[in-house]
């Protein structure tokens, strides 16, 4: 008489088991099987069911990878990045002048090549023992800079202020909405505000920061809290305090922080707002109408200039 054949895994022919999947019914191992509500599961059928399954989404429509926060992080280190660069760019220089490569505020050539400057005028500035000189800006097709600008600070003061706030403020705001909208809030208040410097501030100036997408983090964030219905008094107290500041300290981007809390608030109004049933398209074609809607006032204002 034969004896009885002894079950192997499916993936382990070499280990005998008597464990079977509850689903296929296929033997597995115990380093195969996984826990489940009812019996244990192998391998292939957990990775059809997680295929199969709808992932979680925000209340806006987001996944929910953004509450790992990897978008704003990045954000961050990018900007710290870029002032390392300005650092190595910017030489020594003396502490009259800015401080060295611009640590402590002040010009440097990464700020003459990427900071929103209006243009079109010739640049020349005596810095400690050299003689800086740029040319071009947005007017001479240097569009570029409407993005640039945002990844350079003046000093590393002016940096930890905006850092700090993204971290805050994206903190909160990248798990609501999830990574791809966030990050399309955050460059669009930027470049928001990039455009309404280009459109109102005064040729002379070379603008610079992350202050512009800050701005519209703080206007999304009073928005979204307000359509989650949560208490919004802190975040008006922080958006008063700014403006206050932004009008009475001097050297400040006025229309750099203005366009980027108009902008931002535009953005989080379509992307709070959007009705359930159609929430993904309405949200997208907010984010595209209001890139259109920056094109061309920069497009336009171009013409009038040149």
């Amino acid at each position: 008489m034969s004896q009885p054949t002894i079950p192997v895994c499916y993936r382990h022919p070499s280990r005998e088991t008597y464990l079977r999947c509850s689903r296929c019914d296929r033997p597995i191992c115990p380093s195969c099987m996984n826990d489940a509500a009812v019996g244990h599961h192998c391998p292939d059928c957990v990775a059809e069911g997680r295929r199969s399954q709808r992932s979680a989404r925000t209340a806006f429509g987001g996944t929910q990878a953004g509450r790992h926060g990897h978008v704003t992080i990045a954000l961050i280190a990018l900007n710290v990045a870029v002032a390392a660069m300005v650092l190595v760019i910017g030489g020594t220089q003396s502490a009259a002048a800015g401080g060295w490569g611009g640590l402590l505020g002040g010009l440097t050539p990464a700020h003459l090549w990427g900071g929103l400057q209006p243009g079109p005028q010739i640049w020349t500035e005596i810095v400690g023992d050299r003689l800086l000189r740029g040319t071009g800006g947005v007017a001479e097709g240097e569009y570029y800079r409407l993005l640039t600008s945002m990844f350079l600070h003046y000093g590393v003061f002016h940096l930890a202020l905006n850092m700090f706030a993204l971290w805050v403020v994206g903190g909160v705001l990248e798990p609501l909405l999830g990574r791809l909208r966030f990050l399309a809030l955050y460059l669009v208040s930027g470049i928001g505000g990039g455009v309404a410097t280009y459109l109102f501030a005064s040729m002379g100036t070379v603008a610079a920061g992350a202050s512009g997408a800050v701005f519209g983090l703080f206007a999304a964030f009073f928005i979204i809290m307000r359509r989650l219905g949560r208490d919004t008094s802190m975040i008006t107290m922080i958006l008063v305090v700014n403006l206050i500041l932004t009008f009475v300290i001097p050297q400040i981007s006025i229309w750099g922080h203005l366009g980027g809390l108009v902008t931002g608030g535009l953005v989080a109004l379509g992307l709070a707002y959007a009705p359930r049933q159609h929430r993904n398209p309405i949200q997208l074609a907010t984010i595209v109408g209001i890139v259109v809607v920056l094109t061309a006032l920069t497009i336009t204002r171009t013409l009038l200039l040149t």
